[in-house]
């Protein structure tokens, strides 16, 4: 009887581990290089910057493996017109080898000078490059049947409270967000060497509407979690974990072109 037992418990321990029941599942770190790139469009030419991306650089794009993550215009974009985009890659050396092949591309090059006969479609480009927080949920790139609203967040630390930041969003905010109706989309923090690489903390949700966000945030910092989580990680850090007007937000819409809508 007994060895009977003993191999019915090892039957049931190999299902378990097939069925990948017997320990919680891991999830691949995401060593992706990705970089956030704004374009401040010059008067006038912002819709003929959309026409640019739409026809010609989406494509160029990803005929150098360069990946587009997703493309979003500001909701009050009138007086500095810009476009926000997110691209990824697998290094910095497979982004460099990219944009050269890119920059280098005939087709690119037509596409560029046709573009800007009558002028010059971009006066200002700001770049930043991101590495993935070990919190932040995998980027989706896809579609929604409702239309959603993105909102970029970008925090500044206080001096050495990054990692009490970075370790509140990861043992309390995500979840408290999620529970509100706030979509964690993506978590980064400046790439080692870039401006920001020490207190900065930038990321994107989620929302149904602006509405909604004003709604959910309402509900957030009144949830009795919140509020001990904030009080417990700023008694351990010695005070506020952001800087004075640290905390950022922007509001975004995503483009007819972007892979994510």
């Amino acid at each position: 009887m007994e060895p009977m037992l003993n191999r019915l418990c090892l039957s049931l321990l190999a299902v378990v581990a097939f069925l990948g029941l017997g320990s919680p599942a891991t999830t691949a770190a995401d060593t992706q290089c990705y970089e956030l790139r704004i374009y401040h469009a010059a008067p006038g030419k912002l819709d003929d910057l959309h026409q640019r991306f739409r026809n010609h650089t989406l494509s160029l794009f990803e005929k150098h493996g360069i990946k587009s993550k997703g493309y979003w215009v500001p909701i009050q974009n009138a007086e500095d017109p810009r476009l926000f985009f997110l691209l990824a890659y697998p290094s910095r050396a497979a982004r460099e080898a990219s944009w050269k092949a890119f920059g280098d591309d005939p087709a690119w090059q037509a596409a560029f000078k046709a573009s800007e006969a009558n002028g010059g479609l971009v006066q200002k480009v700001e770049q930043l490059f991101l590495s993935a927080t070990d919190y932040s949920p995998e980027v989706q790139t896809g579609t929604t049947k409702a239309r959603r609203v993105f909102e970029f967040r970008d925090y500044t630390a206080s001096p050495g409270n990054l990692g009490h930041l970075n370790a509140r969003f990861r043992d309390h905010t995500l979840e408290l967000f999620a529970k509100h109706g706030i979509q964690n989309w993506g978590y980064w923090n400046p790439a080692a060497g870039e401006p920001g690489a020490d207190n900065r903390l930038v990321y994107l949700v989620t929302h149904a509407s602006t509405d909604a966000a004003k709604a959910s945030f309402g509900a957030f910092g009144q949830d009795p979690r919140w509020k001990t989580a904030r009080e417990a990680s700023e008694k351990a850090a010695g005070g506020s974990l952001t800087v004075q007007g640290g905390v950022k937000s922007t509001f975004l819409v995503a483009t007819d072109y972007s892979p994510t809508r």
